[in-house]
């Protein structure tokens, strides 16, 4: 696969036969991901869906090492073992620590956090499916407010809004941090190049649709995910040094109100919850914009 200068061939580290669902965004996250940072990485994967698609010990899908950790730890593993290969002069190695959104939202957000304050030096990728897709499509600190869950049925949807973690590692300050969508893969695999060119600690928010838990057809996992940034639901962009805002990708500025009618978890709105979306995607969008515009603390 060709894009300019982009090249595929040879640098294909996600192999056939993982145990992904079909249109998992996940796996498309993974594969972008690992294209750019080669063969010399090693994967901390938290527990998550990539658990069980990278497939059982002794096998695997990806061809690179890979460090099996606890859900709330992610963020430690990672210094650890980018602290043991410190100590082997292996600076050269890549660390990227993977976790899905309830392993990063809620139940990794101290280990994550404590390594951001310290600087460490790795890539954290969140792959964001918004919910606990693994064990049973439970709500999570990421899931949109409103939104149908195992957990927060069409009686009682998800009464919060969605944790901005993107704002949240950006207040430590940290070197690089960008929200990125498979949906838009140059953009994805351009914040990648970006994060391994900084030392210290670099986060990646990577919106990665779930059909079965966000109640989709397969075949239109990227079609939604492409309707989330073109709706402002989902912006793209980076923050460098906690200060530094850039629009990645400008949006078409369709209507918010297309997402729910293409995803089956907002099936239950009604339009008054609708319209209650939709201003809040306008109020978070001009927030946002407003902080592009500003300049950067000079120090």
């Amino acid at each position: 696969m060709i894009a300019g200068e982009h090249v595929y061939e040879d640098r294909e580290f996600l192999g056939s036969g993982h145990l992904a669902c079909q249109g998992c965004g996940a796996a498309f996250a993974m594969r972008h991901v690992l294209h750019v940072m080669g063969e010399d990485t090693i994967v901390v994967i938290a527990a998550s869906c990539w658990s069980i698609i990278a497939g059982p010990f002794p096998y695997s899908a990806l061809k690179v090492p890979i460090l099996h950790t606890a859900f709330a730890t992610a963020g430690a593993a990672a210094s650890g073992v980018r602290a043991s290969l410190d100590v082997q002069g292996r600076y050269d190695t890549k660390v990227l620590a993977w976790a899905g959104d309830g392993g990063t939202f809620d139940i990794g957000l101290q280990s994550l956090s404590g390594a951001a304050e310290r600087n460490d030096d790795f890539l954290y990728v969140c792959y964001d499916n918004e919910a606990y897709m693994n064990t049973g499509i439970q709500r999570s600190s990421s899931t949109p407010q409103l939104a149908w869950t195992t957990t927060t049925p069409t009686g009682t949807p998800k009464a919060t809004p969605k944790k901005n973690i993107v704002q949240i590692l950006a207040a430590h300050k940290t070197p690089y941090v960008a929200t990125a969508n498979v949906a838009y893969p140059w953009d994805l695999m351009g914040k990648v190049r970006k994060a391994i060119s900084c030392k210290g600690t670099k986060f990646l928010h990577i919106l990665a649709p779930c059909p079965t838990g966000w109640k989709i057809p397969s075949e239109t996992s990227i079609e939604v995910a492409r309707l989330a940034t073109e709706t402002n639901v989902f912006p793209l962009y980076e923050v460098v040094n906690g200060e530094d805002y850039h629009i990645t990708v400008e949006p078409k500025k369709k209507t918010g109100r297309r997402l729910p009618s293409h995803a089956g978890r907002f099936a239950h709105l009604g339009d008054k919850d609708i319209d209650f979306i939709q201003r809040r995607t306008d109020y978070e969008w001009r927030r946002l914009l407003n902080k592009s515009m500003m300049e950067p603390f000079a120090g």
